[in-house]
């Protein structure tokens, strides 16, 4: 269970709540949780694989509410049709996840977020990519590191430019050249519709994981919640990576 002051502090009118950002992190191979006949429904209509990672994800998030709010899982006002960002009744704070080959990451918050996670040894190739979705900026500031601080600069920049999107609910094809980030300053920017967005990012075992949300939303770098105990593979100390 996650710290009872923590749950006390959720459950405070909307004025007096702390900068909270909550995280979780479960591994794709664990046990199925329940989800509603609704959402039972559009999986059925998804592909196999699809349809298996839909389930897992909507089971998981209603599984980490629940255990925020302190209600049945089954009862969390979660609206996440396939395909489109998830949505929270009004009061029930704002949710973000990111599916990996071999993992769920979920965010919590009570102010708009966007999360990302991808695999830190993701094969990929990092000079196109950058070439084809990076500033001139962000390119020139990847000529001076050898190919693999390049390919893992390349896909750090991208985990972050992923989650700032969803925290736009934007386009991924249109916006994805538009964003930015300063390293120096956890600060991501939108340049034609003039965003400017705070950042963490870091390095949590095997995985990038960068979480995106409201400028002036002052709040401590978020912690992963262990509190469903599953068992990391090669397990290893976070790294903060900066964004």
């Amino acid at each position: 269970m996650l710290d009872r002051q923590f749950l006390t502090s959720l459950q405070t009118s909307e004025a007096s709540k702390p900068s909270v950002l909550a995280l979780w992190f479960f591994p794709i191979k664990v046990p199925l949780q329940p989800i509603t006949k609704e959402e039972e429904e559009w999986a059925n209509q998804l592909p196999t694989k699809r349809s298996k990672e839909y389930r897992h994800s909507r089971g998981y998030v209603r599984a980490a509410l629940s255990e925020i709010w302190q209600v049945p899982a089954l009862e969390i006002p979660l609206h996440s049709f396939p395909g489109k960002p998830p949505t929270l009744k009004e009061g029930w704070g704002n949710v973000s996840f990111s599916h990996c080959c071999d993992g769920l990451l979920i965010g919590w918050s009570p102010k708009r977020l966007g999360v990302d996670l991808e695999r830190a040894d993701r094969s990929f190739k990092a000079d196109q990519l950058a070439k084809r979705y990076f500033t001139e900026n962000e390119k020139a500031a990847l000529c001076n590191l050898n190919k693999a601080k390049q390919r893992s600069a390349v896909l750090q920049s991208w985990v972050i430019k992923e989650a700032a999107i969803k925290w736009q609910r934007g386009n991924l094809a249109e916006d994805i050249s538009q964003w930015s980030h300063c390293r120096h300053s956890n600060k991501a920017f939108h340049h034609s519709l003039g965003y400017q967005i705070g950042l963490h990012s870091f390095h949590y075992y095997d995985w990038y994981i960068a979480v995106a949300f409201d400028a002036n939303f002052h709040n401590h770098s978020p912690i992963v919640c262990n509190s469903f105990r599953w068992q990391i593979p090669n397990p290893g100390q976070p790294k903060d990576i900066k964004g």
